[in-house]
């Protein structure tokens, strides 16, 4: 048995830079069944970030004439290349990784899926470890639901791998991973049908915001299958897959399911402990990612309470600044924001507005669509819109929204805002540089409505 004075199962956006800080402390081990750097580096933010910017190109060539461009017509995606770009930038993150736990005395990696033998105790391959502060990272993976494992089908994750454009791409799913996937593969010249059991796409989104997403989508020339029920699925004898919903049949090259998330703690072996799970197998955790075991804490996606890089090193932050600092950084104050990686993307920070009403909060609410902001329209961009939405009583920001050319960088500002408790005021009496975006937001704000 080897004795350590920190366990990290997981090499994400949580546990690598939690490694290092702990390096500092005492020592580290690492234990990592797969590629390090968790989902972010392998199969989340770099690949698909990536494609995406392929994508876009691949829609610019196409969009020459809208601004008076005139590009020889013969555009095509080339996947073998997209995908060896994408290969390139995530094998630089890993490299880089492994390069600096080798370059660190203080840290040993462990290769191998890692089994609770005891709450202190941990098996990876062949080896047993020990430490009295252990850190589970382990992260998410993709929903497969029995009715379609004996089917072809693809994650997030392999389809990644494919060197093809698939024919016709029927996806199973009309939430954030789905529409990313949907309006990539159709630029690169896949025929794609989104298929959707809720009446709405992305439906815990305002419906201001799913209809423009809607909207988004059909202009790419996306069909959406929506309020899909009875959903089967069956493999065609000469290759490809049929779609079944009560009301319509769908024939399809290649099967993409984007049904939701599942934590990986049934990997772990946790019978053999007694942490405590909620009733989705996410890990149950504190303010302070610590679960009800002294010394054992959850990180990342696997504690149920978030599901991005960035809440994931938050995390990080979090449990350094509780064992190490002044332990004035906690789960409850963090601001959930967000983004929908479409082409025009959507930057979201707070509440909804239905969700603002439900807690029961009086509501003022600023809106200008892309139609009437210059920027957007110079650039042939005016699909979306701004949205605020304010607490009439203290006049602080309970949330907002940008759907549109930029938005994914631009609520940042109200993030900003939110977190310094400023009120909307603020941001409506500043001076921002013309010609953006952004510049709009104050005129914005200078119009509020009640709802």
């Amino acid at each position: 048995m080897k004795k350590f004075d920190y366990i990290i199962i997981g090499s994400g956006q949580a546990g690598i830079p939690l490694a290092f800080s702990l390096s500092k402390e005492g020592t580290v081990a690492i234990i990592e069944k797969s590629f390090l750097g968790g989902t972010c580096v392998n199969n989340g933010c770099i690949p698909t970030k990536a494609y995406v910017a392929s994508a876009r190109r691949v829609w610019d060539a196409f969009h020459g004439d809208d601004l008076g461009v005139e590009i020889p017509k013969g555009t095509k995606a080339n996947l073998k290349k997209i995908k060896a770009r994408k290969d390139l930038l995530v094998n630089e993150s890993r490299t880089n990784i492994e390069r600096a736990i080798k370059r660190n005395e203080k840290i040993s990696l462990f290769h191998g899926e890692a089994h609770f033998l005891s709450n202190y105790e941990i098996k990876a391959g062949n080896t047993i470890l020990t430490a009295k502060k252990i850190f589970i990272n382990v992260g998410a993976r993709a929903v497969i639901p029995k009715e379609y494992q004996e089917i072809p089908f693809y994650t997030n994750e392999n389809i990644l791998e494919i060197t093809d454009i698939p024919k016709h791409l029927i996806i199973i799913g009309g939430s954030y991973i789905g529409l990313e996937f949907a309006q990539m593969f159709r630029r690169f010249g896949s025929e794609v049908t989104i298929v959707e059991k809720n009446k709405r796409l992305i439906h815990r989104e305002d419906k201001t915001v799913t209809d423009v997403v809607a909207e988004i989508m059909k202009a790419e020339g996306v069909d959406l299958v929506l309020n899909a029920k009875d959903i089967s699925v069956t493999e065609n004898n000469k290759g490809g897959i049929t779609l079944k919903t009560a009301a319509k049949e769908i024939k399809g090259s290649h099967l993409l399911l984007a049904i939701g998330r599942v934590p990986n703690t049934d990997t772990l072996q946790l019978e053999h402990t007694t942490i405590k799970l909620d009733e989705k197998k996410y890990i149950k955790v504190n303010n302070y990612c610590q679960t009800n075991v002294e010394g054992i804490f959850a990180i990342g996606d696997c504690n149920g309470e978030g599901a991005f890089t960035h809440t994931a090193y938050n995390d990080f932050q979090i449990v350094e600044s509780f064992l190490f600092k002044k332990k004035d950084r906690k789960i409850s104050d963090r601001i959930s924001t967000y983004g929908l990686f479409i082409d025009p993307p959507l930057g979201r920070i707070g509440m909804t507005k239905k969700e603002a009403l439900e807690k029961g909060y009086e509501i003022v609410v600023g809106y200008r669509p892309m139609t009437k902001v210059n920027r957007a329209k110079e650039k042939a961009e005016t699909l979306g819109f701004m949205e605020a939405v304010i607490d009439a009583k203290t006049n602080l920001f309970l949330g907002a929204c940008v759907l549109g050319v930029g938005g994914d960088e631009i609520i940042n500002g109200i993030t900003n805002l939110m977190y310094a408790k400023k009120p909307y005021t603020v941001l409506r009496d500043s001076v921002h540089i013309h010609p953006t975006v952004s510049e709009l937001i104050p005129t914005m704000l200078e119009n509020l409505t009640h709802e």
